[in-house]
């Protein structure tokens, strides 16, 4: 079964600030509630090819993943890939300006669960959608604070 989960928010600060913060993985144990931390494998910055592990703990599982940037358009879009493991995710940030100062920013997670994660989909696909917007809610207040 696809896990297949979008998460949508606006953001009422320049796209640049946005994509140049929600884009840095270094910055996602701030705004993503279930990542504990993020280390780059490769030389930052981020470009087509880039490493990163991220540490988590998701339905009562700790879990380390790595993803590949598989597209980049700074200010954009990023689109990252998880090579392996039950769960392969592909996750795509995109940033569309609406109007001045204020973006739209879209969360997209993609994949297959492999063995008993299929088996899991639905709570995965639920757990995600949740947490999806949780963490847009955080990245929206971090940044409006500012």
């Amino acid at each position: 079964m696809t896990v297949d989960v979008t998460a949508t928010i606006v953001i009422e600060r320049p796209i640049e600030q946005v994509a140049a913060y929600a884009g840095e993985p270094s910055n996602a144990p701030e705004w993503c509630r279930h990542i504990a931390s993020a280390q780059w494998l490769t030389e930052p910055p981020m470009m087509l090819g880039s490493l990163i592990t991220f540490r988590a703990r998701l339905l009562g599982r700790d879990l380390v993943y790595t993803y590949q940037v598989v597209e980049f358009t700074p200010g954009e879009q990023l689109a990252m890939r998880i090579a392996g493991g039950p769960l392969p995710i592909n996750t795509i940030y995109t940033w569309r300006p609406v109007g001045h100062r204020v973006t739209h920013m879209t969360l997209h997670n993609h994949g297959e669960p492999q063995g008993l994660a299929r088996l899991a989909a639905p709570l995965i696909a639920a757990a995600m959608r949740r947490s999806m917007r949780q963490d847009l809610g955080r990245l929206k207040q971090l940044l409006e604070a500012t």
